[in-house]
């Protein structure tokens, strides 16, 4: 295993009901690195997420998708999380009668591996420790995962998830849906201290406001199931400025959602 971690994505594509969403994505994310994914809606951006993470919904029918060398689509979900991925969900779901310590526990106990776990106060010190750091209230350890809590609460909660489980390579699909700016900024800050060069992120956003705060080194537009720009954060500030349309103008795109070809 290298020691920076490395996602490399070949040619991928996938489809979710026989439809095809993914058509050709290519792209590497590197530890160091912050990667922004941008588009408008029906582009194909939580497919990519989906699709890598392994869920059963979506079918990869072509291409290549590696972490650190390893096949990503030749493994189960748990072993791509084993392996270092982790996927910030748009929407987390609730899990009644597990308690957010417990699950975090069991999760990063799973991805050490046997005989490598962590004591029981160690963890929760350490846990502790990341909570305060996204001021997250002591009291949410106990309370069973995500349930109850604010749209808000739930992204922090998949930050404090990263925080703990320290991944190789991050993908967050759109965790600035639904923050006040202040919920934004806190979020961000806790992004912000895991950056390293052991550690790639790959962000999918609608909006250029998050990426004042997680500022990011490489910046793509997807349309129609595949990246069709690349740039540096002065993309993304003037996707923010002048919209998607002189994009689309540009590359002679009518539709941009994947409904259609090119």
């Amino acid at each position: 295993m290298s020691v920076s971690p490395v996602l490399e994505i070949n040619d991928l594509y996938a489809a979710v009901e026989g439809k095809e969403i993914l058509k050709g994505v290519n792209l590497t994310v590197r530890g160091g690195e912050v990667h922004a994914i941008m588009g408008p809606n029906g582009t194909g951006k939580s497919t990519l997420a989906s699709a890598l993470m392994g869920h059963p919904k979506y079918t990869v029918t072509a291409g290549t998708a590696t972490l650190d060398g390893a096949d990503l689509l030749d493994m189960e979900v748990d072993e791509r999380a084993r392996a270092g991925l982790f996927l910030a969900m748009q929407y987390p779901s609730e899990v009644s009668g597990v308690s957010n310590a417990n699950f975090m526990r069991i999760a990063q106990n799973a991805r050490l591996g046997e005989g490598n776990e962590v004591p029981v106060l160690k963890f929760h010190r350490e846990l502790q420790k990341k909570m305060k750091a996204l001021s997250i209230d002591p009291t949410f350890a106990e309370r069973y995962l995500n349930e109850g809590f604010s749209g808000g609460e739930k992204k922090r909660n998949e930050i404090l998830q990263m925080a703990v489980l320290q991944p190789r390579i991050a993908i967050l699909d759109e965790i600035d849906s639904g923050l006040d700016i202040d919920a934004l900024r806190i979020v961000a800050e806790g992004v912000n201290l895991l950056r390293s060069p052991d550690f790639g992120l790959l962000v999918i956003t609608h909006y250029q406001r998050l990426l004042q705060y997680i500022v990011p080194d490489h910046v793509h537009v997807m349309m129609q199931g595949r990246i069709v720009r690349s740039g540096g954060r002065e993309l993304a500030q003037e996707l923010e400025l002048r919209g998607y349309d002189w994009l689309k103008e540009e590359l002679g795109i009518v539709d941009e959602t994947v409904s259609t070809g090119v």
